[in-house]
């Protein structure tokens, strides 16, 4: 099926095209996205345009200029920084006498590299085949012969509706296949929400650093390379943290620009966890000169899916910009931005201090009473490390002052079947609004 993917160490030549109607892309990001597919880059050719050729995309004279480089270099693959009909696919194979491919082609063929999970595959063969329907036009004289001959006598039926038909059958049977997944994924979540714990989400532009900062807070090894995609499958760690109790870290793909539709279509179902998450870490290469593209793409992309969840951004490596480790609030107590070094460490204690004021909200102390039947809800409170002091009086009463938010105290209590008023005494009329909202 994927004759269309570039192989390991394959001749290839890059086009880029400036086209006066269309955005301008990145082309060091072009050339690394090409070597993220182990392509060798042999020549990268730049040409403008006012607008696309229909035809060829390029114009007539350009292809011919290219055919004869890629002739003396016996390159083997040509692939275009921009989306390319089927029929411009065709017309320029016919001229260059090589194979072509195109942005969307190339991206796929990374994401086929970097799938790890079951649903991360089953992804990537749907994005690929739905691409490939599109170009089954191929085949020199060869498809649109009847079958015919011994043992291949058959329903009059040409090569090519065969293979559409049999690809059309396939992508019908990856959608349930992922209709599936997604359930089982569904109930996964259901449990976490159930037993409320956060979720913390990291996306960011692809090479921001994402992965290094999630293997630092997750104490993990996820893949983490200087490449484009490194990670493809949201990645989920269980964590501990001080004062917060469990998180759920979730890495994500990484985002490009001019991301196209049927590519944000195909994964959103990498991208589900970032929009199911109660945080989402947009993490940014502040050393980036094109920061400001970066943080437009990777917000645009998550408008376009849906997401309306709280955002902190995280300025990853200060050690390059020069910028100090530090927490940058919208308003008093609701952090906005933390500037951070996942690779030397710097500000991660900033990095979780503000990730439990915007989950936790407000802490306030409380002063608690237990007995002896409230020894599971110690040992909650001792697990979270919110216990300042603790003391018995002469009745054998357990007396904790404890620092937290009135959410989670009360989550704490509720989910244990313990008496609210028994515990808190006089401080528990101020629950009084937030017990109400538990009770709807």
């Amino acid at each position: 099926m994927n004759h269309h993917q570039p192989q390991a160490g394959e001749k290839t030549i890059l086009i880029s095209v400036s086209v006066h109607i269309l955005p301008d892309l990145d082309t060091d990001e072009f050339r690394l996205l090409a070597e993220s597919a182990g392509a060798e880059l042999m020549s990268h050719v730049h040409t403008a345009r006012q607008r696309p050729d229909p035809k060829l995309f390029i114009g007539s004279g350009k292809a011919e200029e290219i055919a004869e480089c890629i002739q003396a270099q016996e390159i083997q693959l040509a692939i275009f920084d921009h989306t390319l009909s089927p029929a411009q696919e065709r017309n320029l194979e016919r001229i260059l006498k090589c194979r072509v491919i195109d942005r969307t082609g190339l991206i796929l063929d990374i994401f086929a590299q970097r799938a790890r999970t079951h649903e991360g595959k089953l992804q990537v063969e749907l994005a690929q085949l739905q691409h490939l329907a599109s170009r089954l036009v191929r085949g020199h004289g060869t498809m649109e012969q009847q079958k015919g001959g011994i043992g291949l006598r058959g329903p009059g039926e040409s090569q090519l509706e065969t293979d559409r038909r049999l690809i059309r059958v396939r992508i019908g049977q990856l959608k349930e296949k992922l209709i599936k997944v997604k359930q089982t994924r569904l109930q996964g979540r259901a449990a976490r929400q159930k037993a409320a714990i956060p979720t913390v989400s990291l996306v960011g532009y692809t090479n921001a650093g994402k992965s290094t900062l999630f293997n630092t807070l997750a104490n993990s090894d996820v893949y983490a390379a200087n490449q484009l995609f490194a990670t493809l499958d949201p990645t989920l760690r269980r964590v501990e943290w001080a004062g917060l109790g469990a998180v759920i870290l979730a890495d994500t793909v990484g985002f490009i620009q001019n991301l196209n539709h049927t590519l944000i279509d195909s994964f959103r179902a990498t991208l589900e966890e970032t929009l199911e998450a109660t945080l989402l870490l947009h993490v940014i290469d502040a050393s980036h000169p094109d920061m400001p593209e970066h943080i437009d793409a990777v917000e645009k992309v998550l408008k376009d899916i849906g997401a309306n969840v709280t955002i902190l951004r995280i300025y990853n490596k200060i050690d390059c910009s020069g910028d100090e480790a530090k927490i940058v609030y919208a308003s008093p107590h609701i952090p906005e931005r933390v500037y951070i070094s996942a690779h030397t460490g710097q500000g991660l204690d900033l990095l979780k201090n503000a990730v439990q004021q915007i989950l936790l909200g407000q802490q306030q102390q409380f002063s608690l009473c237990l007995q002896p039947k409230h020894g599971k809800l110690y040992s909650q409170l001792h697990q979270l490390h919110v216990i300042q002091s603790e003391h018995y009086d002469e009745q054998g009463n357990h007396w904790l002052s404890v620092t937290l938010t009135a959410d989670k105290l009360l989550q704490l209590i509720k989910q244990n079947h313990f008496d609210v008023d028994s515990i808190l005494g006089e401080q528990a009329n101020q629950f009084k609004p937030i017990l109400e909202a538990f009770e709807q």
